[in-house]
């Protein structure tokens, strides 16, 4: 099943790209393993895929563990504290959700004692949601210039999360936003989109789509 739903999952970017007039290899998935188990982990990796997104530090820690053998680009797309900054730099190949100036400060610290220059991406709240973690748009330039300094963290792009809605083309101005800012900053990676509105993002100019339960259900 798993196999079947990685098939569908990736004919939808496909078309999806196509109707950008897109090249589909520019749109990288990342599928979110947090409902997986294992087995269906092990499905999905034998069958090609390479990125793997996680919510939680200590999910990864174990999913890690047995999947070490494989070459895959782990992707920490929940909320990071600042307390677990230092599992983060050790476990991920690019942190999604760098939200604050002191938060980069930590991770640049946890990289260089690692020796590593950690990929980050700035989570930016696009819909000004309360409950959403993220930069307000007008405080991107402030963070770029508070942190450009820093030598062990690489600043990739923006993630945002979009509301969730009944209409998935009703998310498309945050996506529409999120590739402004983008532009304006002269950022190239876009992380944005899940199962219910990836489709949408990847018209908007998504780079990376985050995809769980469309695979795992």
């Amino acid at each position: 099943m798993v196999r079947e739903n990685l098939v569908r999952a990736r004919k939808r970017i496909e078309r999806a790209a196509e109707r950008a007039g897109r090249d589909p290899h520019t749109v990288r998935l990342i599928v979110v393993t947090k409902e997986a188990e294992i087995d269906q982990m092990r499905e999905a990796v034998e069958a090609g895929v390479t990125d793997i997104g996680e919510n939680r530090i200590k999910d990864a820690l174990s999913k890690k563990e047995v999947f070490d053998s494989h070459v895959l680009s782990w992707h920490m797309i929940g909320h990071l504290q600042s307390n677990k900054a230092k599992d983060a730099v050790r476990i991920f190949s690019i942190i999604h959700s760098v939200d604050s100036v002191k938060l980069a400060y930590i991770i640049n610290k946890e990289a260089e004692k690692n020796n590593k220059i950690q990929d980050v991406l700035i989570e930016v709240n696009t819909s000004g949601e309360k409950t959403k973690f993220g930069l307000k748009p007008e405080n991107i330039e402030n963070f770029l210039k508070e942190t450009k300094h820093l030598k062990h963290i690489n600043i990739l792009g923006l993630m945002t999360m979009a509301p969730l809605a009944g209409d998935a083309g009703s998310v498309r101005p945050y996506f529409r936003k999120l590739k402004e800012l983008a532009d304006i900053h002269k950022l190239k990676e876009l992380s944005m989109g899940m199962t219910q509105d990836f489709e949408v993002a990847i018209e908007e100019g998504a780079t990376m789509v985050r995809i769980g339960s469309a695979i795992f259900k």
